[in-house]
């Protein structure tokens, strides 16, 4: 169970969701019942149906970053820049595609300068940015990439991002922005299946900021090496007292799990969170989960894992690779209660 290789499964390519469902909530739903080690095969319409009763459900409420943007180094040559994070003192992390050095100058649109500060070893580089000779604070610089940026689809959505994507990329209650990739679980809701679990459960927010380092690969061969990423987040008053309370919990998303289950461990509010389940470290918060099906090897199936063992995590893959699910971030879901 501390074997990466362990965590790998065969997905045919054509399993791989490149766009969504329309409407979202005819994606497909596999409900996992762990009481009764039974699965049905069902939709997101029908997923009143399978949550328990007095469950009190809390999603993540951040918000996808226009990202990725396009601009040119001093000698000319195209740059491509992927946003990571913000630091401190108006510095951030991001990804380059291209060859910079510490003191490179890129430009891109809307007079946009950037430069690098530093190399990191793990290929980020921490970089400021300015325009017209101010440096840039993190919201000044969002509201720059939203007019010149892209979404961020992840890199297996091997298309360039369109209109649409603005929309289907965002969950509905999306507030905060900070994020880089969607927490996909909340995608499948459409406005009248949001208020329709909302009438008859409990439901509350917190904000955790999805990074990059989500879609980071398991590179180690035993899972416990693996340098889990941080991403900020923030729990208010609210959200706090019903994880503090013995309330019945679904997690909409893996990125919730690991807020709830920091939060748990640590009492921080607000913070950076590197949390990192799997069966050897379960969830001690969280009763019930909703997800989408993930990459093989990543800490993503490994914390669908620490619900349920790796046996049955790929046992329940395989179910939904045999009904032709669509895997991955537009893709369907699974709830496990």
């Amino acid at each position: 169970m501390t074997n990466t290789s362990t965590y790998d499964y065969n997905l045919p390519k054509e399993l791989i969701a490149y766009k969504p469902a329309y409407p979202a909530s005819s994606a497909k739903l596999l409900v996992y019942n762990k009481a009764t080690d039974t699965i049905i095969h069902t939709t997101y319409e029908n997923i009143l149906d399978f949550i328990p009763n007095n469950t009190s459900i809390i999603f993540n409420d951040t918000k996808v970053i226009k990202a990725r943007i396009f601009g040119v180094k001093q000698t000319g040559g195209k740059i491509e820049l992927l946003f990571n994070k913000p630091i401190q003192n108006n510095t951030y992390l991001c990804y380059i595609k291209g060859k910079v050095h510490i003191g490179s100058i890129l430009s891109f649109e809307y007079d946009l300068k950037c430069k690098v500060l530093e190399l990191l070893d793990d290929g980020s580089r921490v970089v400021s940015f300015e325009k017209d000779g101010e440096a840039l604070d993190f919201l000044s610089l969002v509201d720059i990439f939203n007019k010149i940026g892209h979404i961020p689809l992840p890199p297996y959505i091997a298309r360039k991002d369109e209109k649409a994507d603005s929309t289907d990329y965002q969950t509905l209650f999306a507030k905060n922005y900070g994020a880089v990739a969607a927490p996909t679980a909340s995608l499948h809701f459409t406005k009248e299946l949001l208020s329709n679990l909302k009438s008859k459960y409990e439901t509350s927010y917190l904000t955790l900021h999805v990074g990059a380092g989500t879609f980071k690969p398991v590179e180690v061969e035993n899972i416990l090496d693996h340098p889990m990423h941080s991403e900020y987040f923030e729990i208010e008053k609210e959200t706090q007292d019903i994880i503090d309370s013995d309330k019945k919990i679904l997690a909409v998303g893996t990125t919730v799990t690991r807020t709830i289950e920091y939060y748990h461990r640590t009492k921080k509010t607000k913070g950076e969170a590197d949390i990192f389940l799997h069966p050897l470290n379960k969830p001690q918060r969280v009763e019930y989960l909703l997800t989408n099906f993930h990459f093989p090897k990543s800490t993503l199936i490994m914390l669908v894992a620490s619900f349920l063992g790796v046996d049955k995590t790929l046992e329940i893959y395989q179910e939904a690779i045999k009904n032709k699910y669509r895997f991955y971030s537009y893709g369907d879901g699974m709830l496990i209660v």
